[in-house]
């Protein structure tokens, strides 16, 4: 076996092989290296959210500079992508992959550790940005590796994984931060949840097959990203990303203040709890792939809106039931737009395509960073009333952009 060959380097390009296909034990690896991936990002990346409330008190900061902590590790990531989209055309996608999570990991260990409020989110910057090489990279290796009529399986799985990522990331802080009273305790946990994570990606990911390093410059990355732009159904595709991704992060940063507070009076351990509503997206993700196929995407998109809106409207209910209720039904709806608008970005590109995955990964994670920031004054302000109709009107903003920037047949195939 060869350097190139072996598991996480780069492969040969193999212009006859046309990819993974579903069933296989190769394509079964693929995704559970990428599943590991997606652990080892997702997890440390929202690992906060689940313990802001904590994070406020014991730093005795306002909700909103505590939801800094998010707001930077997501706003570091929104930044990077693109600069990663270049280094793996160069150096290679698992490489980078690689690097990334190292680079993360670090920062994060070393987060849980300082004392001062500007370094740690700083730290957390640092953090969110390495985070980019895996969440800017991972969707082009997975159309790249992976057979045409697998290609939309294998990424709706792939953002089932993602789910699952941060979903092990809360249950986990929320739980230790309440059983030892640190929340330092907690996210570092999770934190070496991630570095296993990242060893076994290393071990399982599959070599391309299907990539050529390319020597682009920075200009010519721009200049892909550029073109993308100009695409009015790309345009359509990143304000989905934006709105939907902001609406849904500042659901989840806020609603935890609300619930450790009179009437509710919840638990961090209860509070975290919560966040198993994303398992509604693991299921709703790789079903709105499939139902794609049937209906086109955009009808998906503006059910997945629908569907975000109805459950932003149970949140108002004074019960914590029916809150639940609420919260599975939109976290299964934002997982479905994000399904089906992430796999437009990697169909719709006819070249460039790491970068146009880059570019919805910067409007998705620019979105949790700018509204996630924002709804935390909203908070203060208006309380649930204001965050959640703020809320609402950004995700109807994306249907309406939806329903007028995407043909209703778009993209109607495997």
């Amino acid at each position: 076996m060869s350097p190139g060959d072996r598991p996480g380097g780069e492969g040969r390009h193999d212009a006859t092989w046309q990819g993974h296909r579903r069933g296989t034990p190769a394509f079964t690896r693929l995704l559970t290296a990428m599943f590991c991936a997606g652990v080892a990002t997702f997890a440390q990346l929202y690992a906060p959210q689940a313990v802001l409330p904590a994070i406020s008190a014991g730093l005795s900061v306002p909700p909103a500079q505590a939801a800094l902590l998010v707001s930077a590790a997501t706003g570091g990531l929104a930044m990077s992508v693109l600069w990663w989209s270049w280094l793996a055309d160069r150096w290679g996608r698992v490489r980078t992959m690689l690097l990334a999570i190292i680079v993360a990991t670090l920062a994060g260990a070393a987060f849980t550790f300082v004392a001062s409020f500007p370094v740690m989110v700083a730290l957390r910057f640092v953090e969110g940005a390495g985070l980019g090489g895996v969440a800017g990279v991972a969707v082009a290796y997975i159309t790249e590796e992976t057979h045409a009529a697998s290609m939309a399986a294998a990424t709706g799985l792939y953002i089932s994984g993602t789910s699952l990522g941060g979903l092990s990331g809360r249950l986990l802080s929320g739980p230790l931060t309440d059983l030892t009273g640190s929340w330092r305790v907690g996210v570092g946990s999770v934190i070496a949840l991630s570095a296993v994570a990242g060893v076994l990606f290393a071990v399982l990911v599959p070599p391309p097959r299907r990539f050529t390093p390319r020597r682009t410059s920075l200009v010519q990355v721009s200049r892909l990203a550029l073109a993308h732009l100009r695409n009015p159904g790309m345009r359509t595709v990143f304000v989905q990303a934006f709105c939907l991704m902001g609406a849904f992060v500042t659901i989840y940063n806020y609603l935890g203040f609300r619930l450790e507070r009179p009437p509710f009076a919840l638990s961090p351990t209860v509070t975290s709890l919560l966040f198993l509503s994303y398992l509604a997206g693991t299921w709703s993700s790789s079903r709105a792939t499939r139902s794609a196929v049937r209906f086109g995407r955009r009808t998906v998109l503006l059910g997945a809106g629908t569907l975000m809106l109805t459950g932003l409207a149970l949140t108002w209910v004074v019960d914590v039931a029916v809150i639940i209720v609420g919260l599975v039904v939109l976290t299964a709806g934002f997982f479905a737009g994000h399904a089906i608008a992430s796999a437009l970005a990697g169909i719709m590109a006819e070249e460039g395509r790491a970068q146009a995955t880059a570019l919805y990964n910067f409007f998705y994670y620019a979105g949790s960073s700018v509204l996630g920031w924002v709804g935390g004054y909203l908070f203060s302000a208006g309380g649930w009333t204001a965050v959640s109709m703020f809320c609402a009107i950004v995700v109807a903003v994306a249907m309406l952009v939806a329903w007028s920037g995407l043909r209703p047949s778009v993209a109607r195939t495997p």
